[in-house]
């Protein structure tokens, strides 16, 4: 393929491609830097367009004047002929990923420095090496703390009380104790994530029962707010959108064999509330009590005060960007986007009433538009600050809801209407899903023409830092 249509829309573009091949050599050492650089990509968590092109401009800037790039999901295949005819093929395989954003960064300021000429390819093998040994930028600890604030921030946006932020903060903490404790026996992510949600659920029904009978403020609507938290702390959000944007780039088996792997984690979720939902409601059988009232059925992820809303999008953002390892300079930035992608979600939804499928959508499609332009300007990929940003549009209360027409009122009625009504809810939180997905990646599309106008000096050097 023709370098310069691989190179089209990436940050790389301008890049100056050889009119001819080089020679055996330097194509194999070409070839083993690009697919090195590819394969760390991937590792951290990098959808398949992105690889591509940096792989792409890589080959370019060592002298590889045509090059062919094939990813399926795990493995990255590049092959290039040199100037004798001879073809050079290396495959590089990836068996696991952990997102890794400063990791993601580090690299891109490695593949611009080879771009502009400010780096040459000796100098780019020693970086490289250096980038793969930096520790990660976060703690274990700091990454479970950062996912207890998010979740509590995320029931705060859809309108929990301060205790019920607290609870959602210890919760999550105890999930994360029981996910290091069930990732000892490396149980496949269905598993994890299914045992996770069933100890968040029935952690947050006690939490509530606890406090029901000690006469705690505790509103019998907040256990739905502490799971809703606790649901997009474990949203494979991530994996989702790299599904997406492999889809509409021209990758259909690497983004289905993503979605896949979503919808296998989704399930896991899913099975896991609804199991604790059962337990609950065995509970209070048993006890002869009342669980959580209907009124769990009208909650709306816009009730919530919009100034408090707006603050739980602060944490959401400047919290999520902790959670995948980005950069220190770019939390900031990330909670301000995602600040700016709630408040169009709410306004959209609040003062013109639009469905919260289409607020999100639009919100998506912003936040991918100005995520762009302000990574451009960063000199970082816009995913490491994009992805990060759009967990506060995230549905986890529409997903509970959804589980809970299903298992606590279908229960009770089993009539088809009851059940239909659970799945048409969780198909709208599917919907919502993909709305940000496709969003933002239109937001980028629009907006990723104006990448070289807004980027400034390469800062010299390169760190994961």
């Amino acid at each position: 393929m023709p370098m310069n249509d691989l190179l089209r829309g990436t940050p790389y573009r301008d890049i100056r491609v050889p009119g001819e091949a080089a020679e055996d050599a330097q194509v194999r050492r070409a070839l083993d830097l690009a697919a090195r650089v590819g394969e760390l990509m991937l590792r951290c968590g990098a959808g398949a367009p992105q690889v591509v092109g940096s792989v792409a401009a890589v080959a370019a800037s060592a002298g590889v004047d045509v090059i062919e790039v094939d990813i399926t999901l795990q493995s990255l295949l590049v092959q290039a002929s040199s100037s004798s005819g001879r073809p050079h093929t290396l495959l590089r395989v990836v068996r696991r990923t952990r997102h890794d954003y400063a990791r993601l960064a580090a690299v891109h300021e490695l593949v611009e420095g080879l771009a502009d000429g400010s780096i040459d390819s000796r100098d780019a093998d020693r970086l490289l090496r250096e980038i793969k040994r930096t520790p990660r930028r976060f703690s274990v600890t700091a990454v479970s703390v950062a996912s207890a604030v998010l979740a509590s921030s995320v029931a705060v946006m859809i309108g929990a009380s301060p205790a019920a932020a607290v609870i959602t903060v210890l919760v999550v903490l105890v999930v994360t104790g029981v996910n290091r404790v069930h990732s000892g026996f490396d149980l496949p992510e269905f598993y994890g994530n299914a045992i996770n949600a069933l100890v968040a659920t029935v952690l947050a029904g006690l939490a509530y029962a606890v406090a029901t009978l000690v006469g705690s403020p505790l509103g019998e609507q907040d256990f739905a707010f502490i799971v809703a938290g606790g649901i997009v702390a474990m949203l494979p959000g991530r994996t989702m959108a790299a599904a997406i944007e492999d889809v509409l780039f021209g990758f259909p088996l690497t983004g289905a064999g993503r979605l896949l792997s979503v919808l296998v984690a989704l399930m896991g979720l899913i099975i896991g509330i609804g199991a604790g939902l059962k337990v609950m409601l065995w509970i209070t059988t048993v006890l002869d009590t009342q669980f959580v009232s209907p009124t769990v059925l009208e909650l709306r992820t816009d009730q919530g005060a919009l100034v408090t809303a707006l603050l739980g999008a602060l944490f959401v953002g400047l919290s999520a960007a902790v959670t995948v390892q980005s950069r220190a300079r770019l939390i900031l930035p990330t909670g301000l986007l995602s600040v700016g992608a709630a408040t169009i979600g709410a306004i959209l939804q609040r003062s013109l009433e639009f469905g919260v499928i289409t607020a999100t959508g639009f919100a998506a499609i912003a936040l991918g538009a100005v995520g762009r332009v302000v990574a451009a300007g960063l000199r970082v990929p816009s995913m490491v600050i994009i992805v990060p940003a759009s967990f506060a549009l995230l549905p986890g209360l529409t997903i509970f809801r959804g589980l809970y027409e299903l298992v606590a009122v279908g229960g009770a009625s089993a009539g088809s209407l009851t059940i239909q009504s659970g799945l048409t809810t969780l198909l709208s939180a599917g919907a919502v899903l993909l709305a940000i997905a496709t969003g933002t990646v239109f937001g980028e599309i629009l907006t990723s023409r104006w990448d070289t106008s807004v980027r400034g000096e390469r800062p010299k050097g390169s760190d994961a830092g």
